[in-house]
């Protein structure tokens, strides 16, 4: 068994020394191999999801970053659900509690997505901008008044909340 954690610690050496080299895919493949050989080897979860954030975050969709696949969610979750896997991950990659190196630069590449997801206008901006479907969002129905019938099916486009209500949506 010390001979698979010996490896193990090897592999996990050349995968951080790639991530100081931005090889974050290369790095990726050897921490994988280094948590196959030894999974209670030290630190090795919180290299692989440092080394996912780096790799989604070179990820571009209509030339926009990724930031959804940065927190590790589909464009179609909800808020809820976007809100405990930033959560989750501020856990792992707060440079308080990661000390791997580049942790501090996936925290900030997770903080960039978390203000741009957790405010639905500047979500619904960034879904354009990427080509993403609309995001629909709940609105309870009126009884009567002619907006009643826009409102049959219960959802409303964010868009029309947007540009039409005397609100502001994200405030």
């Amino acid at each position: 068994m010390d001979c698979n954690r010996d490896e193990a610690l090897r592999a996990k050496k050349i995968a951080e020394d790639k991530l100081v080299k931005k090889d974050f895919t290369v790095a990726r493949k050897f921490a994988l191999k280094a948590r196959n050989l030894f999974p209670g080897l030290e630190g090795i979860n919180q290299l692989l999801t440092t080394l996912d954030v780096y790799i989604s975050g070179e990820n571009k969709i209509n030339g926009e970053v990724d930031w959804y696949g940065v927190l590790g969610v589909n464009s179609s979750c909800d808020d809820q659900t976007i809100r405990k896997q930033y959560r989750k991950l501020v856990l792992l990659l707060h440079p308080d509690k990661n000390k791997i190196v580049g942790a501090d630069g996936a925290f900030k590449l997770l903080s960039e997505a978390w203000s741009l997801l957790s405010v639905t206008a500047k979500r619904f901006a960034y879904n354009q901008r990427r080509g993403s479907r609309e995001i629909q969002q709940k609105v309870p129905m009126q009884a009567g008044g002619p907006s009643a019938a826009s409102f049959a099916n219960g959802y409303h486009n964010v868009a029309k909340l947007i540009l039409s209500g005397p609100f502001v949506i994200g405030a």
